[in-house]
Order: C-alpha cells, then structure tokens, then sequence
C-alpha cells in the first residue's frame, strides 16, 4: 500500500450538485427549483423564526426582567489570584494576566478585593471595587484605571 494508492470509501465523497446548465445537464430550466412558489424565485425564501403565518415561538413566549443597554461588564480577577501568580514589584496589566492565563476575552478587567495580598504589585485594570482598591495601596503598591 503506498500513499497515492490510498482512495476514500466508496460512497463516501459525492459529487457537487452542477444546477442551471441546460436541458442536457438534468437539472436545466427550473434548476430542481420546481415551477412556482415562493422558493422558486430569486430572493425566495423565509426570514429566519418565520412559521407560516402562525405566531412565531419568539412572540407567544412571554418575556422576563430588563436588559439595560447601558450596562458595562468586565472580567472579574480577585486579589488572591494576583498574590499567587505575580512576584514583588511586577506590573499587573491586561497582557500580563492575558500571558499568564488568568483572562481571556476583550471586555475590561475589574479587580475584587477577595483574599489577602501582601505583595507589592502596580495594578492597571478598568475597575476596581472599594476593598481591592483599599488592600492593594496598603500593601504599598498602586491601583491604577486603565
């Protein structure tokens, strides 16, 4: 067995369907379109939910709660988590976390002030709450808005 003797199993790879070439081809004139209807024509075809004229599902399903257009969301990093990954005096930034695998994603970074930290670290982020903000300074480093 050599590697250009090697086929696929038979049945397994099918021909393209060749559509509006002429009577001879077999699939001339309507183009396996069939005559009328909506489908036949160019453009045809239903928008995306449509059911027939019966109330799509998307309408009969009653709706919950408010989803406000202003709200922000971040990527929340707890403090402990930069007293694990991070050594004295490094500079915590969205790369950095992205580097050491903390974060993945484009939303902004929000620091919380869960755990303990004792290093000193100058941290860049979108946000941080009261008590994160509180730790980091009285470890003698800086919380910095990016």
């Amino acid at each position: 067995m050599r590697l250009y003797e090697l086929k696929p199993a038979k049945g397994a790879r099918h021909k393209k369907k060749i559509v509006g070439r002429g009577p001879a081809s077999g699939h001339g004139g309507t183009s396996t379109r069939g005559n009328n209807g909506q489908n036949s024509r160019a453009g045809g075809g239903t928008r995306l939910g449509f059911e027939g004229g019966q109330m799509p599902l998307i309408r009969r399903v009653p709706k919950r709660g408010f989803n406000s257009k202003a709200k922000k969301e971040y990527i929340i990093v707890n403090i402990e988590t930069l007293e694990k990954k991070f050594n004295d005096n490094d500079i915590v930034t969205k790369l950095a976390l992205m580097k050491k695998g903390i974060i993945n994603g484009k939303l902004p970074v929000k620091i919380l002030g869960n755990g303990t930290i004792s290093k000193r670290l100058n941290v860049k982020a979108g946000s941080f709450s009261e008590s994160a903000r509180k730790k980091i300074t009285e470890a003698k480093g800086t919380a910095e808005l990016a």
